[in-house]
């Protein structure tokens, strides 16, 4: 069995700030710069619509620190009614981050655009993004089911509102924020539970906490954004992985440089620190308003089952749960799960993808509508174990994690959707392997 050691420098940008960087340099006034921004195919599509509705940009290859390679994006911009009527229906691939964020975007401009995806983002449901800007006035229509495409007649007199979120959701609450920063009047929107918190961070807007514990954010309409330049840290998703690599393969050492240690992204590490995971943080400091900072994370022995089971929690915590899931399952035997329903909305419904894979390593499960348990391992497997991705990247890593740090021979399906968001994947696991 392998151990894994080393510093690992080239995690991928943060997907989420990646995204929101681009659209917020789209929104502003004069000449954005973004410092490593990341190649995963999800931000390379926000960046492709943004060109195909008439925003200029250029990308271009770097020296960053350490020595790594880096992305450097220029956009070019005049403000909130910069966009061009699109000359065909407007790509997002697989990037529900994409279509569900540009859609606010495309509410305010005077023209009708449609949003289509691949094949998996055409399933995924569009009403709670159809909703919000309907209410400020916009014309959106969905097909039958309530999916893609998202098709859009905006309106340049988008009216203010109070938007309460239905669920926790940080794609819905940055659509009407900029849906809401072309309205005529100032927005309120309304979280009753957390979620990340980028865009707010990015816009600098102002947030009030409520004495419910309810949170505030205060949009006003019609301001010219000045353009700023953006550092992307590392991404906590993606490191999400590489953390549990070393906790599964004994005797691994791993420290991971310049990661994003936003609050609303890190709730995972303090739960396996409260798991007995020994994780410790060093140098850490603020760059645009977020914390970034090294994490050190070694192998100290069986965790502690993990149960995640507060709504609030959950929210913190929904891309890292493939993984977190996995890792509880074959450090303790045992994972729990619940309030978690919006993981069946994601690329793939990840509670049965979940499910489905483990059963074939032999644990038992216990499935609901939103989430499962893993109630021990009946039978350890011999031979090679074929695993199905469902075409959803945090699976595919998931179990590929597994595989590595376990030593079990995997078979995953469509392995290179692991590029979606993490393109150098294997290439860092194979650095880190002594």
């Amino acid at each position: 069995m392998s151990v894994f050691k080393g510093e690992v420098t080239a995690l991928p940008p943060d997907k989420s700030i990646s995204h929101r960087a681009a659209l917020i340099g789209a929104l502003s006034d004069g000449t954005t710069e973004i410092i490593n921004f990341s190649g995963g195919f999800d931000n390379q599509s926000t960046l492709g619509v943004l060109q195909a509705a008439g925003i200029a940009l250029t990308q271009e290859e770097c020296v960053g620190s350490y020595g790594r390679i880096i992305r450097r994006v220029v956009i070019e911009s005049g403000g909130l009614w910069s966009f061009h009527v699109p000359q065909a229906p407007l790509m997002c691939n697989n990037s529900g981050s994409t279509m569900r964020m540009f859609a606010g975007i495309l509410a305010a401009q005077p023209f009708e655009s449609v949003l289509e995806g691949d094949s998996s983002l055409m399933k995924r449901p569009m009403k709670r993004v159809a909703d919000p800007l309907r209410e400020m006035g916009a014309l959106v229509e969905l097909s039958p089911s309530g999916t893609a495409p998202v098709r859009i007649r905006g309106i340049k007199d988008l009216h203010p509102l109070e938007y309460r979120l239905p669920v926790p959701s940080a794609q819905v609450k940055s659509l009407v924020t900029f849906a809401a920063l072309h309205a005529d009047g100032q927005t309120r929107i309304i979280e009753p539970v957390r979620s990340r918190d980028h865009t707010e961070l990015m816009l600098g807007l102002e947030t009030i906490d409520m004495p419910n514990g309810e949170r505030v954010i205060i949009v006003p309409g019609r301001q010219r954004i000045e353009s700023k330049p953006f550092y992307i840290p590392a991404d906590p998703s993606a490191a999400c992985f590489i953390v549990s690599l070393a906790l599964l393969a004994k005797g691994s050492d791993i420290i991971i440089r310049d990661l994003c240690l936003n609050p609303t992204r890190t709730a995972y590490l303090a739960i396996l620190a409260d798991a007995g995971a020994g994780i410790s943080i060093e140098n850490s400091r603020v760059i645009g308003g977020e914390t970034i900072g090294d994490v050190l994370v070694r192998a100290t022995g069986e965790l502690n089952p993990l149960v995640i089971s507060d709504h609030h929690l959950v929210a913190n915590v929904i891309d890292e749960i493939p993984m977190l899931a996995v890792l509880s399952a074959f450090s303790s035997g045992r994972f729990e799960l619940h309030h978690a329903a919006e993981l069946r909305t994601k690329e793939s419904d990840r509670i049965d993808a979940l499910v489905v894979n483990l059963e074939r390593l032999g644990f038992h499960c216990e499935q609901y509508p939103d989430g499962f348990k893993v109630n021990g391992r009946k039978t350890v497997p011999k031979g090679v174990v074929s695993i199905e991705s469902f075409d959803d990247h945090r699976i595919a890593m998931s179990f590929a994690i597994a595989g590595k740090a376990t030593g079990i021979d995997l078979a995953i399906s469509d392995i290179g959707v692991v590029g979606v968001s993490f393109p150098n994947f294997f290439e860092i696991i194979e650095s880190l392997e002594t």
